[in-house]
């Protein structure tokens, strides 16, 4: 699991392969992925946006961006946490993800960027 800790968020996730979703011949791999949000700060934040930097073994790059996670822009109370699975497609059996979340202090209406720490994606059998 990697996790980071920025603006008082902190942000944990764990992958996990989908063989059943998978197409090697066709080279389609598919990963899911569960974020964990933990609030550590003394105020409510909501999640507004989010970023993902994705980028396959091949060199290949690609962009993600848009309102909330999973059709939701959830609010996280102090010293609460929220948690969500998504998932990604890559053409290699190696990739990784990094991004952002943008969010807001409901306290003082402030917009701030938590950042989600890169994490790998990578097929059971190359992991050795």
């Amino acid at each position: 699991m990697n996790s980071i800790i920025s603006e008082g968020v902190q942000v944990s996730v764990e992958t996990f392969y989908q063989p059943d979703y998978s197409n090697p011949v066709q080279s389609e791999f598919m990963f899911a992925y569960r974020i964990t949000l933990e609030n550590h700060n003394a105020f409510p934040v909501k999640l507004h946006r989010r970023n993902w930097q994705i980028f396959d073994s091949n060199g290949s790059h690609r962009e993600v961006e848009g309102e909330g996670v999973v059709g939701v822009q959830p609010t996280i109370q102090p010293g609460e946490s929220y948690q969500y699975v998504s998932g990604c497609n890559l053409r290699t059996e190696m990739g990784k993800m990094k991004g952002t979340y943008q969010m807001e202090n409901l306290n003082n209406k402030q917009m701030f960027t938590v950042d989600i720490p890169s994490f790998e994606m990578i097929v059971p059998m190359k992991n050795n």
